[in-house]
């Protein structure tokens, strides 16, 4: 079960009773004490169901398409689900951020992986003309400049989407552009703060 086994075993069993057990026990629960307690002593209501068999029969008929049909409104109709969301986004905003990074690293890496496979389909595979490869990497030893991208010997700094595929497409037409920061810094200066004669980042 891998890591923590008891803990493991413990959100499985969670999500067990919760999803699955309660739901179902709780269904039948209701359906039983609502024929036995309250429509077996009513007449009118008894006439419409004669017998529990066929309360139960008519309420999953009548029910579950029903049912669905609230679900689906109260997900895609209403302002109710939209607000649901809301709350949750406002009492932990880290989730907000999560999925505006991942909508943007997705995008991003869509076009970066349309790019790369121009050059070839794998890791360390020679393009077709057979001028390059390409190889992701852990660590370029400059995390203060991510992200960056290294060509031979030189460094592309301080990369967002549009220039990520700018340098990419022109490295592809052999026309590659300047390397460097592209904010505009000296080596690892903070930005908007030039380096001054002598001075040196690490």
């Amino acid at each position: 079960m891998g890591k923590n086994p008891g803990f493991r075993a413990w959100f499985y069993f969670r999500q067990g009773w919760s999803t699955y057990f309660a739901f179902i026990f709780a269904a039948v629960n209701t359906l039983t004490v609502t024929y036995y307690l309250a429509i077996e002593n009513y007449p009118s209501l008894k006439t419409i169901f004669p017998s529990f068999e066929q309360y139960i029969l008519i309420v999953v008929i009548v029910g579950i398409p029903l049912l669905i049909g609230i679900g689906y409104a109260h997900y895609k109709k209403t302002p109710s689900y939209r607000a649901e969301a809301d709350v949750w986004m406002e009492s932990n905003p880290y989730w907000a951020r999560v999925l505006i990074n991942s909508q943007f690293s997705l995008t991003l890496n869509l076009k970066f992986i349309n790019l790369i496979t121009k050059i070839s389909n794998n890791e360390k595979e020679l393009s077709k003309d057979k001028t390059c490869s390409w190889m992701e990497v852990e660590c370029l030893g400059a995390c203060v400049n991510a992200p960056m991208i290294q060509v031979n010997d030189d460094y592309y700094e301080d990369l967002n989407e549009k220039s990520t595929i700018e340098i990419l497409d022109s490295l592809i037409k052999d026309k590659p552009l300047k390397p460097g920061s592209y904010r505009g810094r000296q080596n690892t200066a903070p930005e908007k703060k030039q380096l001054k004669n002598g001075e040196s980042h690490a």
